[in-house]
C-alpha cells in the first residue's frame, strides 16, 4: 500500500510545478503578424495585447483592410500563446496532452461555447 505522506508530497510538488508553469505562461511574449509582417501585435501569456505596430503604407488602405489585418494578427498572437502554453504544460506533465477540445485551465482561455 502506498504511503499517504508520499502521496501528499507528490501532490505538493505537482502544485508547485503548476504554479511555476503559470508564472512562466503569464510572462510569455509572442508576436502575431499579418499582411506580410506589416501588422504586428505583441501579446502576453494572459492574452493581453501589449503593443500594436502598423506599417505606414497600410494607413492609406481602406479601413476594412486594416481591420481585417488587425483581427488576423490578434488571432495569430492568440494561437501562438495557446501553443506555447500547451508546450509549457505538456513539459510539466511529462508530455501528457490534454484531450481534444479541452481548454488549458492555466492560460486563462475561455470556453469554446458561445452564448
Amino acid at each position: 500500500m502506498t504511503d499517504f505522506n508520499q502521496i501528499m508530497k507528490q501532490a505538493q510538488q505537482v502544485q508547485k510545478n503548476i504554479q511555476e508553469a503559470q508564472k512562466k505562461i503569464a510572462q510569455l511574449q509572442v508576436v502575431g503578424t499579418s499582411g506580410g509582417n506589416k501588422v504586428q501585435i505583441t501579446m502576453n501569456g494572459q492574452h493581453l495585447a501589449q503593443t500594436v505596430n502598423i506599417d505606414e503604407s497600410l494607413l492609406k488602405e481602406d479601413s476594412e483592410v486594416l481591420e481585417d489585418l488587425l483581427v488576423a494578427a490578434i488571432n495569430d498572437a492568440a494561437r501562438k500563446v495557446e501553443e506555447k502554453s500547451r508546450d509549457q504544460m505538456s513539459s510539466l506533465m511529462g508530455g501528457v496532452e490534454l484531450p481534444p477540445g479541452m481548454q488549458n485551465p492555466f492560460t486563462g482561455g475561455g470556453s469554446d461555447i458561445k452564448s
